[in-house]
């Protein structure tokens, strides 16, 4: 299995482990299930794979339970089931098990397989935490952070994200970065901040690469550093992030770290844009209105300063002084084309993850 003394062979480990599993031993059960969950040494067969995990299970094997509620979370060799899912959690997490015990902590937090409860989320997230998981301790600090399940305590949010970005967390590093920003349990500090987020943006952490460009854009924190400032945005723009597409976008207008380029800089507004952004709307709507970047088009800038004037005051004044030089049939047609602009992005939204961020 390991290559320890002898040559590593994953047939063989699958072998030995397999006489010893028949032989009743829960951990090489377990290991069995783990072989053809991942095709070790056996063919790949999660059903099969359930079946050993749930022997572990049924003789006491904390780890195999673990996996069997991972299995019935995620519908693995097994019909999907959160109910049970969180039942399996239970034991693993009574024996002691850290993973399990962050898993009845997200479980609660949700109410996913058992209903909602905050205050015994923070309680099975803390159980976890003081085991080290670094999942758990971030975790936990949310809990703190937003007042969820605990009094809101910004001095303790700022000690569990610190043990879990000592553990390299990136979701921790950031929001740490967040905290100094915000003076949330300690004193603000950008550079602080600037440092975390790098520390985050280094391992690809969408939100932190963003705002680590932003602070290079305006000299918070660090040097001002144009480049850098699109390096970073450009990491996260690539990533899908919308506030980095729309700074990007405005580098590309005002020649920012990279030669101005209007077209570039259309084309990154309408990134964002067709992720519901009203500030990239409004944007690519006055591209549209100019022609920067694009053909001007009085009924695609119609079209896309609607979907932003919906919660935007300024840009409604903009709307109506757009429409006062369009015809009634080109207004007809802009607002056919914002309702089927509209539909797309809930589609994508319907399809999306629901994250949000913390920007500047």
């Amino acid at each position: 299995w390991e290559g320890i003394g002898v040559t590593q062979d994953d047939s063989q480990a699958a072998t030995w482990f397999l006489l010893a599993a028949d032989q009743g031993w829960p951990p090489a059960q377990r290991y069995m299930g783990m072989c053809c969950v991942n095709g070790i040494g056996v063919d790949k067969d999660e059903v099969q794979a359930v079946a050993w995990f749930r022997k572990a299970a049924d003789l006491g094997d904390a780890e195999g339970q673990l996996r069997l509620g991972q299995c019935y979370t995620t519908g693995r060799g097994v019909a999907q089931d959160d109910a049970q899912a969180f039942a399996w959690y239970r034991k693993a997490a009574d024996q002691g098990n850290d993973l399990a015990q962050n898993n009845l902590g997200a479980a609660y937090r949700r109410g996913v397989g058992i209903a909602k409860d905050d205050a015994l989320a923070a309680a099975w997230y803390r159980k976890s935490a003081e085991q080290g998981n670094r999942d758990a301790q971030r975790n936990l600090g949310g809990c703190y952070q937003h007042g969820t399940g605990v009094a809101q305590d910004f001095s303790q949010a700022l000690t569990w994200f610190r043990k879990a970005a000592a553990q390299g967390d990136d979701e921790a590093q950031y929001r740490l970065g967040v905290c100094y920003v915000k003076g949330n349990g300690v004193s603000p500090d950008e550079a602080q901040a600037a440092a975390w987020f790098r520390k985050a943006a280094d391992q690809g952490h969408v939100f932190a690469q963003c705002n680590l460009g932003m602070f290079y854009l305006e000299g918070r924190g660090v040097v001002r550093d144009d480049a850098q400032a699109v390096a970073w945005l450009r990491k996260a723009a690539d990533q899908g992030d919308p506030n980095a597409q729309i700074s990007l976008g405005t580098c590309y207008i005002e020649g920012s770290g990279v030669p101005k380029d209007d077209q570039q800089a259309a084309a990154w507004f309408r990134k964002a844009a067709e992720q519901g952004n009203a500030t990239a709307q409004g944007n690519l709507g006055r591209c549209f209105q100019k022609g920067i970047g694009v053909a001007q088009d009085d009924i695609q800038a119609y079209a896309w300063i609607a979907l932003a004037a919906v919660t935007d005051e300024k840009q409604r004044v903009r709307l109506d002084q757009l429409a006062g030089h369009m015809t009634p049939e080109a207004i007809a047609a802009a607002k056919k084309a914002s309702h089927s602009i509209q539909e797309g992005i809930d589609r994508k939204k319907s399809a999306g993850d629901g994250q949000s961020p913390e920007n500047w």
